[in-house]
């Protein structure tokens, strides 16, 4: 049995929210811990409340209920601009560039106008927008409009422009939606590379190979409230989680991966090794 994390060691904290849109509840009673440097996976079916949860931990819907404490801070009161001060940023679903903007000076706004609140330099936001350039690895094209992007390059524009920010928490949603499976590996690496640098991410994603190799820690949402949260093979096994998310197909496909798996291991194991010679 896992134990609760020690309290230095919590950066964000999710306490009984409730969001509220007239008689509909999109979130009920939902908590859960971020660890500092961990991945957290947030997975559910569509309208789980997801994003809203995304939105209230950002500061774009103020909760109707419970709270959101960042580094013990109350934040829940907290404007969009001052979260991303404090230290958190996020992407969007629907990834919008400054599309007259270079592909460096869409990422030079967002250094310049970031957690340092307009106190980096114009200088100092371009050298940092090119650093984060080369790690995301869009250099190439930095000084190309954005409107000329691909669909993938679109979606490392958008984490290098949350990146500027300079946060400890990143929101990421759905970043790998649309991408091919070389993209998506790709995506994965850049995201691992960012954990690496001591970033905590928060992942909305709904391909379960990608969700299942980067998280530490998966939270599931069904109808706005929390069903399981615990290690990736621990959740996608529960028979709750399945049922309202995965469904019978995906158990009943993981049952027969584990199968060959188990098969392919054993014929291995009974071939014949050559004597030495």
């Amino acid at each position: 049995m896992s134990t609760a994390p020690a309290l230095a060691d919590v950066t964000l904290r999710i306490a009984d929210v409730g969001m509220r849109f007239g008689g509909l509840w999109a979130l009920r009673d939902v908590s859960f811990e971020v660890e500092r440097g961990s991945v957290v996976g947030l997975i559910g079916p569509n309208g789980s409340g997801k994003t809203t949860l995304m939105n209230v931990i950002s500061g774009v819907y103020k909760p109707t209920s419970g709270e959101v404490r960042y580094a013990g801070r109350r934040i829940a009161d907290v404007p969009t601009h001052e979260v991303c001060h404090l230290g958190i940023a996020r992407t969007f679903q629907v990834v919008k560039p400054f599309e007259s903007l270079t592909v460096r000076e869409n990422v030079a706004v967002g250094a310049m106008y970031g957690r340092d609140g307009g106190t980096r330099s114009t200088r100092a936001s371009f050298e940092r927008a090119q650093e984060l350039l080369e790690i995301i690895g869009l250099a190439q094209v930095a000084q190309r409009p954005a409107s000329d992007l691909t669909a993938p390059n679109r979606k490392r524009l958008e984490v290098a422009k949350a990146l500027a920010l300079d946060p400890e928490v990143l929101l990421l949603d759905e970043v790998m939606a649309g991408l091919n499976a070389t993209e998506v590996d790709e995506a994965l690496e850049l995201l691992r590379d960012v954990n690496r640098r001591g970033v905590t991410l928060i992942v909305v994603e709904h391909l379960m190979k990608a969700i299942v190799s980067i998280s530490t820690t998966i939270v599931v949402l069904a109808e706005g409230r929390k069903i399981a949260q615990g290690a990736p093979t621990e959740v996608l096994a529960s028979p709750h989680v399945i049922e309202a998310y995965l469904g019978s197909r995906w158990a009943k496909r993981q049952e027969q991966l584990r199968v060959i798996e188990a098969e392919r291991a054993e014929a291995e194991h009974m071939q014949p090794h050559e004597p030495n010679a």
